[in-house]
């Protein structure tokens, strides 16, 4: 594949500092692509980008940019800051992800914290990056999901699972509200197209949800940059598994739920949005 073949595009990969974030940043790079490099904090994000320029990326390419996902307001602001500066965005990678703690835990949101990283930040920045992705006209967000959404229910009348807990079970319930919510980011005739994927079993923090072993965070990420090249031909809503279309969890199939995650969603972004 060229180097340039993401050249004059823009892309905002959220959860860069470090795993498939800071993998899937370094190879959009490697393709030509600016990337806004998104971590939690300014700190976190400047020594991202320093490692980038280390292994080789232009400095030129890359604009770091920190916003704390458990928190809707920063997240808002984040958006806010990529319209203002870039008023078309090409891409979308909704990867920021964090394990659910041992106990239940609320942001000040009021949200259980793996819900809101995992999912709720996603909604959010989808819908409020709408008007650049639009202008893009042909622009792409892809979500990383994980192959435990499969195992996953979403508890309609619990969504926090306050009541009762899993850490696995709210870390599957956010990676299967994001399968489910996909489509919904890219409205018909918006110009916009939007899949999820299982980047696969890697060596990441998360790995312990998953076992004791994992390939190399790279192999996840390119895994996701092939779905973001724009010689490979995707289908809206679609979930990808080792490059090609795979069979997703049945909610995520149900025209009913689909609209109820999406319904759900804009109520806990609730004033963010």
């Amino acid at each position: 594949m060229s180097e340039s073949v993401l050249s004059a595009r823009t892309v905002l990969v959220t959860g860069a500092s470090s795993g498939i974030g800071w993998e899937t940043a370094r190879l959009l790079a490697g393709h030509g692509a600016t990337v806004l490099v998104h971590a939690r904090t300014t700190a976190e994000a400047e020594a991202a980008v320093s490692r980038l320029v280390d292994v080789g990326a232009r400095r030129d390419q890359l604009v770091e940019l920190a916003a704390d996902f458990s928190k809707l307001s920063e997240v808002a602001v984040l958006a806010g800051t990529v319209v203002k500066h870039y008023p078309s965005l090409d891409l979308l990678v909704n990867n920021a992800a964090v394990m659910a703690p041992e106990r239940c835990t609320l942001t000040d949101d009021g949200n259980e914290v793996s819900l809101q990283v995992n999912f709720l930040a996603a909604h959010l920045l989808a819908k409020l990056l709408r008007a650049p992705l639009a202008a893009a006209g042909d622009a792409r967000i892809v979500n990383v999901s994980s192959s435990l959404h499969r195992t996953a229910s979403m508890n309609w009348s619990d969504p926090h699972r306050v009541k009762k807990y899993s850490r696995v079970a709210a870390y599957a319930q956010s990676q299967l509200a994001l399968t489910m919510a996909t489509a919904d980011m890219a409205p018909v005739g918006s110009g916009i197209t939007a899949v999820s994927l299982n980047p696969g079993q890697c060596d990441t923090a998360l790995l312990p949800l998953y076992g004791r072993t994992g390939a190399p965070a790279a192999d996840g990420a390119a895994a996701v940059v092939r779905l973001c090249l724009p010689d490979v031909e995707l289908v809206n809503g679609a979930y990808y598994d080792g490059g090609v279309i795979a069979q997703t969890a049945p909610a995520a199939q149900e025209e009913r739920s689909l609209k109820r995650v999406a319904k759900l969603a804009d109520q806990l972004v609730g004033q963010a949005a």
